[in-house]
C-alpha cells in the first residue's frame, strides 16, 4: 500500500496523495506567490511525483482535473487549489469565500499552503497518563488563555500556552487527569458567519483533518509535541477532540477545498446521489470506504506516534460506525483494536448524531468511554426538583440501565455541562437561552436545558439570589464528583465561567466565549479543589461501583423500598470503605468526606 502524504528520504522528496476519477493531477510549489506545476504519476487510485532534493519547509498544494458533474458527485475543477487530505502543517488559516464554490474561478491567493513537515523524532509512546474515574477537563485553547494574566501575551491562545508554570499550577491544583483540547486541526468559517462579522471559535468544521491550525498552534507539529511532553512530565495526559464526521466542504453549495476536489467519494450518497447529511453540517464522511477509514486512522496515528498524545474524543461518534446504518460492529472498531499504538489509546465517543437511530448510548464497544447526558440530564433535573433519588441513586453508580453490568471499570464520562449547551453557572442563571449574538433570532442552541434562574433572570446583585446560585452550583459539584466512572469539567465551571445565557457560543470569539479568569469565584474554585482532592486520593474508588457500597437513609440506616418511594425524598447517602457521600436537596448540600478511622482495639 503506498504511503499517502509527503516524505522526505534519500536526497528526494515524494508526494503522494488519491484522486481515483481525475483525468490528471499537479503538484503545485510555491515560492512567494509564483507558482511551478509538475505533473504527476498516477499508481492505481492514487497519484505521486518524487522530487530531487530535500523540500522541507517548501509550501506546495495540488489541482486536479476531470469531470465537472456535482449532481453526479464529480468536481474536478483545475482552477481550485486543493490542500493535501494529508498534510500535518499549513502556512495560513482558512478564509470563507464564495469564490471557493465558483468553478473556474483560481483560489491559489486564498487557500493555504502545506508545509513539507520537517523530520520531527516520534514522541516516545508510553502507557497513557489517564485513569478511568479520574478527571477530564475540556478546554477551547484560544478561549482558556486568551485573557489569562499570568500567560505572556504572546504565548495567548496557542497551544504553548498551555505549558505556561501557571496553567500546570491551576490543573494540579483541580487534580485534572487529562486535558480534553476542543479541535485544534485546520478549520473553516461557516458560510453564514463572514457577513454576520462572526467567526467559528470551536474549531468542529475541520478542512485537512491532520493539519494543526496555524492560528492556535502557529509552531505546528513541534509546539504540539512539546506542549505534550511538559504536560506528561506532571501527570497530566492530553486527549485531542476530533471531527471525523463531516468537513468544513459543507453541502452542495459549499466549496472545493480539500477530499471534495480531489476524491469526493469520502461523502457519503444517498441512492439518487444526494448528499447524505446526519451530521447537521450538510455533509457526512463515508465510513463504509476503506479510504476514509485510513486517512482517519493515519490521523489517529500521527497524533498519537508523532505528538504523543494520549488518547481521542470523537464528535458526532455514531457516523464512525455508520455504513449508512449504525453498526456496533463497524469495521472501523476492529481496526482500531488491531492497531499496536491504537489499541492503547484512551477512546471516547459522543454517542449521537441526528441520523436515523442517531442516539447510541452505551452501544460502543466495551473498552471505549462515552459522553453521558443523561448524567447531565437527570442531576439538573433531580436539583431543579424534577426527578427523584432513585434516577439520581443510578447516575451516581455508575449508570448500569445505560451501560449493563459493571464487569469492568465503568465506561460513563459523567458531566453536568460541556462546550455545547449551557455553563455550570448559567444553568443557574437562566431559564431561558439568549443566543441573540450568534445572528440567528436566538434560535439555535438547546431550547431545552432543565435550567432554571433562582428568582432572577440574568446577572444579579441580590444577595439571596447570589448565594442561592452558588448554593446549587456546589450541591452539582458534589454530585458529579461523587459519581462513579470518569468525570469531565469543563474549563471555568470550576469558578462560575459565564457565557451571558449563551448556550451555543461557537461563533464568539470574544468576551461571551472567553474564560475570564479576573473575576473567578475563588470560593467556588477552592470548593472544587477540596471535592477532587478527596476524590484523587482514592484512585480506584470511583472507576467502578464499590462492591460493599452502601445506601443509607437519613437515619443512617440501609435504605428501603419506603425510603426509595417516598415522595419528593431528599435525602440520599452512600458509605464505601473510608468514603461517605450525602445528598440533601433540601438543604442545597453535597457532602463528600473521609470518615475516621476506626480503632481495631
Amino acid at each position: 500500500m503506498i504511503p499517502l502524504g509527503v516524505s522526505v528520504c534519500e536526497g528526494m522528496t515524494r508526494f503522494a496523495l488519491r484522486s481515483p476519477l481525475a483525468s490528471k493531477v499537479w503538484l503545485c510549489l510555491f515560492d512567494g506567490e509564483g507558482e511551478r506545476r509538475y505533473a504527476m504519476v498516477r499508481n492505481g487510485p492514487n497519484w505521486v511525483l518524487e522530487m530531487p532534493g530535500n523540500l522541507t519547509g517548501a509550501r506546495y498544494g495540488y489541482r486536479a482535473e476531470g469531470e465537472w458533474a456535482p449532481e453526479r458527485g464529480l468536481w474536478f475543477d483545475p482552477a481550485k487549489l486543493l490542500v493535501d487530505p494529508y498534510a500535518v502543517e499549513l502556512d495560513r488559516r482558512f478564509v470563507q469565500s464564495p469564490r471557493l464554490a465558483i468553478f473556474g474561478d483560481d483560489t491559489a491567493d486564498i487557500v493555504p499552503r502545506a508545509l513539507v513537515p520537517p523530520l520531527v523524532e516520534p514522541a516516545l509512546v508510553e502507557a497513557p497518563r489517564f485513569v478511568v474515574g479520574g478527571l477530564v477537563y475540556e478546554l477551547n485553547v484560544r478561549a482558556f488563555t486568551r485573557l489569562h494574566p499570568e500567560v505572556p501575551a504572546p504565548l495567548r491562545g496557542t497551544v504553548a500556552a498551555l505549558a505556561h508554570p501557571a496553567v500546570i499550577a491551576h490543573l494540579k491544583k483541580l487534580h485534572v487527569t487529562a486535558v480534553e483540547l476542543m479541535p485544534i486541526v485546520a478549520w473553516i468559517d461557516e458560510r453564514h458567519l463572514p457577513p454576520l462579522g462572526l467567526v467559528n471559535a470551536w474549531g468542529y468544521n475541520p478542512v485537512a483533518m491532520m493539519a494543526l491550525d496555524p492560528g492556535l498552534c502557529p509552531g505546528g507539529t513541534a509546539e504540539l509535541q512539546s506542549t505534550v511532553a511538559a504536560l506528561h512530565a506532571e501527570g497530566i495526559g492530553v486527549l485531542l477532540d476530533l471531527v471525523f464526521n463531516h468537513s468544513g466542504e459543507s453541502d452542495v453549495e459549499g466549496g472545493v477545498l480539500s477530499l471534495r476536489g480531489l476524491d469526493n467519494a469520502a461523502y457519503a450518497h444517498a441512492p439518487d446521489g444526494s448528499l447524505i447529511n446526519d451530521t447537521g453540517c450538510g455533509n457526512t464522511l463515508d465510513f463504509a470506504n476503506p479510504a476514509v477509514r485510513r486517512l482517519t486512522l493515519d490521523a489517529m496515528r500521527h497524533f498519537a506516534g508523532t505528538c504523543g498524545v494520549d488518547g481521542f474524543r470523537f464528535d458526532l461518534a455514531p457516523i464512525l460506525a455508520r455504513g449508512p446504518g449504525f453498526d456496533p460492529a463497524a469495521p472501523i472498531f476492529a481496526e482500531i483494536a488491531a492497531d499496536p499504538i491504537l489499541s492503547t489509546r484512551v477512546m471516547i465517543a459522543e454517542p449521537w448524531d441526528i441520523g436515523p437511530s442517531g442516539y447510541q448510548l452505551g452501544r460502543f464497544p466495551p473498552n471505549w468511554l462515552e459522553w453521558n447526558d443523561r448524567f447531565r440530564d437527570d442531576v439538573r433535573r433531580f436539583w431543579k426538583h424534577e426527578e427523584g433519588i432513585g434516577k439520581l441513586a443510578t447516575r451516581l453508580a455508575g449508570s448500569s440501565d445505560l451501560f449493563g453490568p459493571m464487569e469492568d471499570a465503568c465506561r460513563s464520562i459523567n458531566f453536568l455541562a460541556a462546550h455545547d449547551g449551557f455553563t455550570l453557572a448559567d444553568t443557574v442563571t437562566y431559564q431561558e437561552r439568549h443566543n441573540w449574538a450568534n445572528g440567528e433570532q436566538n434560535r439555535d442552541g438547546h431550547g431545552e436545558n432543565f435550567s432554571w434562574n433562582n428568582g432572577a433572570e440574568g446577572a444579579t446583585s441580590v444577595p439571596g439570589i447570589v448565594a442561592a446560585r452558588r448554593a446549587d452550583m456546589k450541591a452539582m459539584l458534589g454530585t458529579l464528583f461523587a459519581s462513579t466512572g470518569t468525570i469531565m469539567l469543563t474549563a471555568g465551571d470550576e469558578f462560575g465561567r459565564t457565557q451571558q445565557g449563551n448556550n451555543n457560543a461557537y461563533c464568539q470569539d470574544n468576551a461571551i466565549g472567553w474564560v475570564d479568569w479576573e473575576s473567578r469565584d475563588r470560593e467556588l474554585e477552592d470548593h472544587v479543589a477540596e471535592l477532587s482532592a478527596i476524590r484523587a486520593a482514592h484512585p480506584g474508588q470511583f472507576a467502578r461501583l464499590a462492591p460493599n457500597l452502601r445506601w443509607l437513609n437519613a437515619q443512617d440506616a440501609e435504605m428501603s423500598l419506603q425510603d426509595w418511594e417516598a415522595p419528593g425524598a431528599d435525602w440520599l447517602a452512600w458509605q464505601a470503605d473510608d468514603l461517605r457521600v450525602t445528598v440533601n436537596r433540601a438543604g442545597r448540600d453535597v457532602r463528600m468526606a473521609r470518615l475516621p478511622e476506626v480503632s481495631s482495639k
